[in-house]
């Protein structure tokens, strides 16, 4: 059921927002140099890798930059409020989540759900054998717990006991329940970067 709820959705999102897709294709090549889209290895389930698609939001040259830059979260996930490596373009599709549309793609091709962990890349998941062990035996999803009850936060602790939370818990009806929260977290831009 949680297959077909993915497939049925992310066609209807294709067709219904393809107009979209466009009119941000156009705007992040006039905004800045560069690709469209940002393609970036992520762990799948069992720790399988895959390359995620995104809306790029950043400069050209942003991982070498990221060097210089300070982390404001703690752990080994990097967000920072004010990214100067934020193009103007994407400063809107971030806080709007535009960026993330490109990952129906992903969910079509099966290698993501609507719903569940956040895909991470190996060096995201240090630490807890545990947590990481819990997370990648499911898909990574879209959205998630954490996006819709701890993306404010900036605590790492928060996103683990989210995901685990999720693994543990998880059914369909969770699953549209978030999906629908998920609207709110986005229409109130809560904790976006």
């Amino acid at each position: 059921m949680k297959r077909i709820l993915d497939v049925v959705c992310c066609f209807f999102i294709l067709l219904f927002l393809l107009p979209l897709f466009f009119i941000i294709a156009v705007s992040i090549k006039l905004d800045s140099k560069g690709p469209v889209f940002f393609l970036q290895k992520r762990c799948g389930r069992n720790g399988k890798v895959f390359n995620m698609y995104k809306f790029r939001t950043m400069v050209e040259d942003a991982e070498s930059l990221k060097k210089r830059l300070q982390n404001e979260m703690d752990g080994p996930m990097f967000k920072m409020r004010n990214d100067p490596r934020i193009t103007n373009v994407g400063r809107i599709l971030r806080r709007c989540s535009l960026d993330e549309l490109p990952q129906v793609l992903n969910v079509l091709k099966g290698e993501m759900s609507l719903v569940g962990p956040r895909p991470l890349a190996e060096e995201e998941m240090e630490g807890d054998e545990y947590w990481r062990r819990i997370r990648l035996s499911v898909k990574p999803g879209m959205t998630g717990l954490w996006q819709i009850m701890g993306r404010a936060s900036g605590k790492f602790d928060d996103w683990v006991n989210y995901d685990i939370e999720y693994v543990q818990k998880r059914s369909l009806y969770m699953d549209m329940k978030i999906l629908y929260l998920t609207l709110f977290a986005v229409f109130s831009h809560e904790g976006a970067y």
